[in-house]
């Protein structure tokens, strides 16, 4: 794979930081969702994640939505992965934050471990009100007493419940996935004022990640570097992250097409405030900096091998 840097890039020396990466084998454990996608359902690895890369690119692996039984067992799958594929900077969890019987065990466990970086409990299909219950609460702020972030990932319409579980559980850094997954062009009434009120409070962060598989087919790109810009502005650059949503978003655009769209966004910024977006609030968010264990990494940059790899 030839690797290259486009003009816009902020370092010759060190790689972006893709926070929000997804690998899956329905042979090995179970995604009760990607029957209803034909275009995602087949094992997606490492190798074929590199064999998209327009460059050099470490990431952070996030739970894919296998059985919450399996979740312990992916986190193990995913730690087997990173053994041989350093560049595979740590893996966000998922631990059901509402079950008060397993959910303090399983925070501690991660809280101890360094390769678990985060933990998420996808909440975008979750009834309304879901945020508001008392173990669910609860279990957002163990994360935070245990410094794990939490991933939240919701659906437009639920920003405004996001933006009360983090006045609430102030002390737990809430991490927004995909800018809270407006519809683009033509977003929720609702979603830009609760994406201001949200970003009001100083324990939330935004990925800039997943807009394209939110937008309409045919959508401009200018519609969609406009909603990462409205992001950077409300959120800061100090307060955003790069994230690809890799394979989800191969179903409406590539992956060089969309770092492109977020480098087009971060342009004007100061090189410091580009190589924040890019690189750095990953590694302070996720805190990247820590070994995780027989993969240990420093942060020097790590260059993905070209050959082939099995998963």
């Amino acid at each position: 794979m030839t690797m290259h840097r486009t003009s816009g890039d902020t370092s010759a020396e060190t790689p972006l930081i893709d926070s929000h990466v997804h690998f899956w084998n329905p042979r090995h454990l179970t995604y009760p969702w990607l029957s209803g996608i034909p275009a995602l359902d087949r094992q997606r690895s490492p190798s074929d994640l590199l064999n998209d890369l327009p460059e050099t690119v470490e990431a952070v692996f996030v739970e894919a939505g296998r059985t919450p039984d399996q979740a312990g067992q992916e986190v193990e799958w995913a730690r087997g992965l990173a053994r041989t594929r350093p560049w595979i900077r740590g893996a966000v969890a998922h631990v059901s934050l509402d079950d008060s019987a397993e959910a303090p065990e399983a925070i501690r466990r991660y809280a101890s471990d360094p390769f678990v970086v985060g933990v998420r409990h996808n909440i975008q299909d979750e009834l309304p009100g879901f945020t508001t219950g008392l173990d669910f609460r609860a279990g957002v702020r163990l994360l935070g007493e245990a410094g794990l972030p939490f991933d939240a990932c919701v659906r437009e319409g639920q920003l405004g419940e996001l933006a009360d579980l983090a006045v609430v559980c102030p002390q737990t850094l809430i991490v927004l996935d995909h800018v809270g997954k407006p519809s683009v062009p033509d977003p929720d009434p609702s979603w830009r004022p609760a994406l201001r009120r949200l970003a009001r409070q100083d324990n939330v962060v935004c990925k800039l990640s997943g807009l394209a598989t939110e937008s309409t087919p045919g959508t401009a790109a200018t519609a969609l570097i406009a909603v990462l810009r409205e992001a950077l502005e409300v959120f800061g650059p100090g307060r955003c992250l790069y994230g690809g949503d890799w394979p989800v978003m191969t179903l409406a655009t590539t992956y060089g097409a969309w770092l492109e769209l977020v480098r087009t966004a971060i342009a004007d910024l100061p090189a410091s405030d580009r190589d924040a977006v890019l690189r750095t609030n990953a590694v302070s968010t996720y805190r990247l900096h820590r070994s995780h264990g027989p993969a240990a990494v420093s942060d020097e940059a790590v260059r993905p091998p070209e050959a082939k790899e099995s998963a």
